[in-house]
C-alpha cells in the first residue's frame, strides 16, 4: 500500500516520538523506503547583517546545515538499526512548503509528523506546520500527539 513514507523532523525529541509510528507501519506494510526530512529556516541577512556581516551570516548557515544533515543521519541510522531503509534529505525554507512540495515531488505515499502539542495562545501566535501540511496535502498525514505535551508547552 505504501512505498515511502515521510517523517519531518525539527529536531525536538517531539517530532522523534513519531519513530514507533513509523516503524510499525513500515515494517508491518512492508514499506520499501522511509524519508527523514528536516527543514531549514533560512538565516536572512537583514537579521543578523548589521551584528554579524555577511560573511558570518553565511559561516552560520553553513555550520546549520552540518549540524542538521548529522542529526538527520544519527535518526536515519537508529531507524536502519530496526530493518529500516531509510534516506535522509535537508532542505531551507518555509517548514510546511517544504515538507508539501518534497512530498509531491518525491512520491510520498504518506506524511507521518507530530503535532507538538500545541494550542491556545501559542499555536496562535506560532502556527503549526503540522495543521498547514493536515490541510494542503495531497496524501494522507498521520499527526502523532507525543505524549507529555499538552497543555501549552
Amino acid at each position: 500500500m505504501y512505498q515511502r513514507i515521510l517523517v519531518p523532523l525539527d529536531g525536538s525529541e517531539f517530532s522523534e516520538c513519531v519513530f514507533k509510528h513509523v516503524k510499525a507501519i513500515a515494517l508491518g506494510c512492508g514499506v520499501p523506503e522511509v524519508v527523514l526530512l528536516q527543514v531549514l529556516e533560512p538565516i536572512t541577512q537583514h537579521q543578523v547583517y548589521e551584528l554579524l556581516g555577511d560573511y558570518q551570516v553565511r559561516d552560520i548557515q553553513n555550520q546549520a546545515q552540518a549540524s542538521t544533515e548529522t542529526y538527520v543521519s544519527q535518526q536515519a541510522e537508529k531507524l536502519k538499526n530496526e530493518g529500516l531503509t531509510v534516506r535522509t534529505a535537508v532542505v531551507s525554507g518555509n517548514p510546511s512548503e517544504e515538507i508539501l512540495d518534497f512530498a509531491g515531488k518525491n512520491q510520498v505515499d504518506l506524511i507521518i509528523m507530530s503535532t507538538h502539542g500545541r494550542s491556545g495562545v501559542s499555536r496562535w501566535v506560532m502556527g503549526s506546520v503540522t495543521e498547514r501540511v493536515l490541510r494542503h496535502s495531497i496524501v494522507p498525514v498521520l499527526a502523532v500527539s507525543p505524549p507529555g505535551c499538552r497543555g501549552g508547552q
